[in-house]
């Protein structure tokens, strides 16, 4: 039987790394999908060390078909995909009267509208028992003037993690975010690694009233 497969869309360094190795460390194959070539290669590496089957594609998520194709890639290579992982976002120091229009729709597309390419693309690989998770943040309800932008995304993207959840949980697959409700950093309570068990957490909790967004208050 095959093993189960996660595919980390925006990976990186921060929390998604994180993501992907509390992942391998549960067996599961994974797949990183980012625009950095030298980062995805360092962490496929990394992640191989742990003895799991890992892939990697350099895409830019806001390119719908690119990231389409790259995503369908994976689940026709595994035949499975079981857990999609969303973490991009956009941040812009601009307050709202320096953001322009088209500033703003660019950072939409690629802090929400990715995951809607991201969850449509991936979709047909995933059955009964799927995750879908999203990195989210305090500043969908306490944004940061200074960076208008990323307010807009993280609400943005939480209300659509709502719609998906409602869409998909009648076939048994359900859609998560994690709102962190604090700085993050490698010193404490938000961590990239203890934001990573969150999200862990959240994608494996079974209770019938299923949250589609959980806290993190350190």
């Amino acid at each position: 039987m095959s093993r189960p497969v996660v595919v980390i869309v925006g990976a990186g360094p921060g929390v998604s790394g994180s993501v992907a190795r509390r992942y391998a460390r549960e067996g599961y194959d994974v797949a990183l999908l980012g625009i950095d070539e030298e980062q995805l290669a360092s962490l496929a590496g990394e992640l191989q060390q742990l003895g799991v089957a890992v892939g990697h594609a350099v895409a830019d998520v806001t390119d719908g078909d690119a990231a389409t194709a790259a995503i369908r890639r994976f689940g026709e290579h595994a035949g499975r995909i079981d857990v999609l992982h969303f973490n991009p976002s956009a941040f812009r120091e601009k307050d709202p009267l320096e953001l322009g229009v088209d500033e703003l729709l660019a950072d939409v597309a690629l802090g929400v509208g990715a995951l809607l390419t991201s969850v449509q693309a991936a979709r047909p690989f995933m059955t009964t028992g799927g995750r879908i998770t999203v990195t989210g943040s305090m500043a969908a309800d306490r944004p940061w003037h200074r960076a208008a932008s990323l307010g807009v995304q993280k609400a943005g993207v939480r209300n659509l993690v709502r719609s998906l959840d409602a869409t998909l949980e009648p076939d048994g697959i359900r859609a998560v975010s994690v709102t962190v409700r604090g700085t993050l950093g490698q010193e404490g309570p938000f961590t990239p690694d203890r934001v990573a068990e969150v999200l862990w957490d959240a994608a494996h909790q079974v209770e019938a009233d299923w949250q589609t967004e959980v806290p993190y208050s350190g």
